[in-house]
């Protein structure tokens, strides 16, 4: 049974939590934050979508160890009910001295204080592509960007 005060189980207030967890890199309160039924949906990658808080804990196991400095930045924020709509950044520097950077929108669907699913669209960010008509030749020609 889930005993946090009702404030602390306020949508916004679980990303926060999350948030903070993440930078703490305190991996069992970054895990706290999600439920074990959760599912994460990535539309742009649908084969990338999983269900379940253990596979949540294998991926920032591997976060956590490639970028030991990872700093995440909530840019903006929208509440709905129990959706809350987040624009994130997250940067540090990869264990062989590598930049890492992402950015993107996670929505999450938050209940009972934790977070029960997210539509992840985060992706790293990247500077070698070219400018915007670059892209939608790529795009257009059927050509993917790498």
């Amino acid at each position: 049974m889930n005993v946090q005060p009702r404030l602390e189980r306020e949508p916004s207030a679980v990303i926060d939590r999350l948030v903070q967890a993440t930078n703490n890199r305190d991996l069992e309160a970054l895990i706290a934050c999600f439920s074990d039924s959760y599912v994460n949906d990535t539309p742009a990658h649908p084969h990338r979508g999983f269900r379940g808080s253990e596979q949540v804990r294998r991926n920032w196991t591997q976060i956590l160890a490639a970028v030991p400095d990872i700093r995440v930045q909530v840019v903006r924020t929208a509440v709905d009910g129990h959706t809350v709509w987040t624009e994130w950044e997250m940067s540090g520097s990869q264990s062989d001295g590598a930049a890492f950077l992402m950015r993107g929108v996670i929505i999450f669907e938050v209940a009972d204080g934790s977070v029960t699913s997210a539509r992840f669209y985060v992706e790293p960010v990247e500077e070698t592509s070219g400018d915007v008509n670059a892209a939608v030749s790529q795009i257009t020609s059927g050509r993917v960007a790498t």
